[in-house]
């Protein structure tokens, strides 16, 4: 098998997943194209990229950052440095992050933080990848664990800490609800062909 290293020489485009440690990035990965990606035993313990390559495109599973179970601080910190140093190298080659959050508790962990004066780690993220110039799609995760009438107020509350005004719906093309232990993820789908055909990369449609 190919080291990672080698997966990515003449990579044209890239998709990266990004989001906290425990909020179903590889599961989703795995749903979406059909191939597992390598993970760590116990979440944080994984500090480089993991990559599955599609003709000349790359899937990049990031490394989950912000707060892991029995991992220290120090090394959180290394990880978050080390995503923020990989997008940057390789920014003109990304086309599209995927930011995975945990929908269901999303709102709740983001006020936590901020009640310590702290901007959260997620929102943090997610206005990087957005000042670094990459086109970032939000994928909502876990939705399977909210009744019906709760998906629109629980997406609503967490497009509007990201700075989306609600309705969440007005940002269909950026919003995606989804549920990787389900494989309900045809939003997501939906949007990443959208951009593959927007890059004129319709080639690609076969892997998604």
């Amino acid at each position: 098998m190919a080291k990672n290293k080698d997966i990515t020489e003449g990579a044209g485009l890239e998709i990266i997943f990004v989001g906290r440690s425990n909020v179903g990035k590889s599961s989703l990965i795995r749903q979406i194209t059909g191939r597992k990606v390598k993970v760590g035993r116990r979440p944080g313990v994984t500090l480089i990229p993991t990559h599955i390559r599609l003709s000349d495109l790359l899937i990049t599973d990031m490394p989950g950052f912000g707060f892991m179970s029995g991992i220290k601080e120090r090394k959180q910190d290394i990880v978050k440095d080390r995503i923020v140093r990989y997008i940057e190298h390789n920014t003109e080659r990304i086309m599209l992050a995927v930011m995975v959050v945990d929908g269901p508790v999303f709102v709740e962990v983001a006020d936590r933080w901020e009640f310590r004066q702290e901007i959260p780690v997620d929102i943090e993220m997610f206005d990087f990848l957005r000042d670094v110039g990459i086109d970032t799609v939000l994928a909502v995760n876990k939705t399977d664990r909210v009744k019906e009438e709760g998906l629109d107020p629980m997406v609503d509350g967490i497009t509007e800490k990201l700075g989306m005004l609600p309705p969440w719906r007005q940002w269909l093309d950026m919003v995606a609800p989804v549920s990787a232990k389900k494989g309900q993820i045809k939003p997501l789908v939906s949007i990443i062909r959208q951009r593959l055909h927007a890059a004129k990369r319709d080639d690609l449609f076969r892997y998604f």
